[in-house]
């Protein structure tokens, strides 16, 4: 593990930002920990930050507003909150929280938990930067759509010069609800059904939030801004043609 990678824990508590930063440090991570989503965005306006434990619960601002309030650069984040339901577990994932752990929960998992998000964004690379040799690779499994390539294989979305788009396992599924059904209107529910599943019936007002994400992380390469259209009064539609081939 690479001793230079840093994680900032957001949490009110004293006590509990100290148990996970000692913990952590512990398993030669580098912590550092803010007490509220204001200082939060402090630090990561001048840290170079690998990863965010967020709390959901905070006084002043709580973690879920803090989180849809993050831009698209922002590295992954971890949600903990001691209200455990599906219902606020889905919604922090349809959000883009990268995990979602219930309080208290055991540092042990947590730590699996990290270290499992941060591979995967090991295999992505740096926000907006490739790993080596990544834009080469391919499950063989993937969809390409107005130059951009979708391997549904390894998850992976690659923009039409290359360049890896990081995604989070919520925005990955919503996305290839839309490329598999292109060209065509479809409703809000429909988008719960494909992307979600049976957990869908509480979550439509997410899926907004994780949608406008997704539009700007695709709105860079060219025409990127009309991949996704809405359509008044209807919902939303996928526009350019998809294909198994390059």
């Amino acid at each position: 593990m690479d001793l230079q990678t840093r994680i900032l824990i957001v949490d009110d508590d004293e006590g509990i930002r100290s148990l996970i930063g000692d913990f952590l440090a512990k398993h030669g991570y580098d912590t550092i920990t803010a007490g509220e989503p204001a200082e939060m965005r402090e630090i990561l306006a001048r840290e170079s930050i690998d990863l965010i434990v967020l709390d959901v619960m905070m006084p002043r601002e709580d973690g879920l507003t803090a989180l849809r309030n993050l831009g698209a650069d922002a590295p992954p984040v971890i949600m903990l909150s001691a209200v455990g339901s599906d219902v606020d577990r889905i919604v922090g994932l349809e959000m883009g929280a990268d995990d979602y752990l219930a309080k208290p929960c055991n540092p042990r998992e947590l730590l699996a938990r990290i270290r499992t998000v941060l591979r995967r964004r090991v295999a992505v690379g740096p926000v907006g930067e490739a790993a080596a040799d990544e834009g080469d690779a391919s499950s063989g499994d993937c969809l390409f759509f107005a130059g951009w390539r979708m391997d549904l294989g390894l998850r992976l979305l690659f923009d039409p010069v290359g360049k890896l788009i990081s995604l989070s396992d919520g925005e990955f599924r919503l996305l290839r609800a839309f490329a598999e059904h292109p060209r065509r209107v479809l409703t809000r529910d429909q988008l719960l059904d494909w992307s979600r599943g049976e957990d869908s019936d509480h979550y439509d007002r997410a899926i907004d939030v994780q949608l406008s994400r997704l539009r700007r992380k695709i709105s860079d390469g060219d025409g990127g801004s009309e991949i996704i259209r809405t359509v008044r009064n209807e919902g939303y539609l996928f526009v350019p043609p998809v294909s198994a081939n390059a």
